[in-house]
């Protein structure tokens, strides 16, 4: 049995490997964002159109799921999954002084659905979410303009036209999740120690970057069964932290990526495994832009009928058939640098860590293809995935 985490996480490797086929590219996407986005669709479906989303989320493995949920809520059960989520998002948008996390949820349907009010109230009471009525089928520019202007309004300014202008909608409900990230280095990097250094993106070719240097104190492991070592950063305050899995060759991520588990994942960051360590880290300034149109990605996951005029069954919305998936877009920004991270997005264990004898310091130089995620260390929830092939 799973905790809602862990389901997030073994989701978020899912969409990575799909994301990752490419070896070449960057990768940068929310896992969070778009599970709690999927998640407002799945608390309207029934049938087998449920099945299949709960499939993906992985909420089938966590306890107490909501697998008999085909007719009713069932709701008021404290294990239920729409239950985890609300404390969830609770708490990753408590205010504090010492970040900026914003994470925002909002459904636009069709005006001439009439969306049942047990949908609309459990949206708002879980997902800390509003539904607003839109008039795709005569206004569907404007309608897109409004919910461009809303995502950008939430990330900041940082994400716009989650619907590229033009395109054509013929759109019945729209799904759309923000999350907005700037955050201060617990330790900021010292720009006078930033030089120009060389990033290997494979083992024949390089490129000139501007990298970044401190030394100091962080949580640190070896993961001798994979060839790679993994280095905690946390942001001011100690809640959020940024994990990097270095590979220890140049061209040995792709053989870090094959071995990745959820399991693996949640053993390497826990704080039994990792211990301080004296470290001159190395780390590239780098910016990641990525805009992802889902539906072909969800479908090869396993979510097919959502998105099938046929088999689609969303009546626990509506309270009949008809309404159908079109559209999941989900756009993400990430940038690093000496002060911090901000980062954005919309959407639309076999292992050994050994204690090698301990050198008077260890170096972490990020001069190759890495890993990288954002986290939030009391949840353990992965807020943000990236690879980062080229800075």
């Amino acid at each position: 049995m799973k905790s809602l985490t862990e389901a997030n996480t073994q989701f978020a490797l899912d969409m990575f490997r799909q994301f990752g086929k490419s070896e070449e590219d960057n990768i940068f996407f929310s896992p969070f964002s778009i599970a709690s986005a999927l998640a407002m669709v799945f608390l309207g479906a029934r049938g087998n159109t449920a099945v299949e989303i709960e499939k993906v989320l992985h909420f089938n493995e966590v306890p107490e799921s909501t697998r008999e949920r085909a007719t009713t809520y069932h709701v008021e059960k404290s294990g239920d999954v729409h239950h985890h989520f609300q404390k969830l998002l609770t708490e990753l948008n408590k205010p504090t002084d010492a970040y900026e996390l914003k994470i925002a949820n909002r459904l636009y349907g069709e005006k001439t659905y009439k969306f049942l009010q047990e949908y609309l109230d459990n949206i708002k009471e879980f997902y800390l979410a509003s539904v607003e009525s839109v008039d795709f089928q005569n206004a569907a520019e404007e309608s897109q303009k409004k919910i461009n202007s809303w995502v950008e309004t939430q990330t900041n300014g940082k994400i716009k036209d989650l619907f590229p202008q033009g395109s054509p909608i013929a759109t019945i409900l729209v799904l759309v999740n923000a999350v907005y990230f700037k955050g201060q280095w617990q330790e900021k990097f010292n720009k006078e120690d930033t030089k120009e250094g060389e990033f290997w993106l494979n083992k024949d070719t390089s490129k000139s970057v501007q990298m970044m240097k401190q030394r100091k104190s962080f949580n640190f492991a070896l993961l001798e069964d994979v060839q790679a070592r993994i280095l905690e950063i946390p942001y001011k305050g100690k809640d959020l932290s940024m994990i990097v899995l270095l590979p220890n060759e140049i061209d040995g991520l792709q053989k870090l990526e094959d071995k990745l588990t959820a399991e693996k994942l949640i053993e390497w960051t826990s704080s039994q495994n990792m211990s301080k360590r004296d470290v001159e880290l190395h780390l590239p300034r780098f910016k990641v832009e990525e805009s992802y149109d889902l539906k072909a990605t969800l479908v090869a996951m396993g979510m097919v009928d959502a998105f099938s005029t046929r088999d689609a069954d969303f009546s626990g919305m509506t309270g009949s058939r008809g309404l159908v998936v079109t559209k999941v877009l989900h756009k993400s920004f990430v940038e690093v640098t000496e002060e911090g991270a901000k980062a954005t997005s919309a959407t639309g264990v076999d292992f050994s860590v050994t204690s090698a004898p301990v050198p008077i310091h260890e170096e972490f130089h990020c001069n190759r293809p890495f890993l990288f995620f954002i986290k939030q260390n009391k949840t353990n929830s992965i807020l943000f995935f990236g690879r980062v092939s080229s800075p």
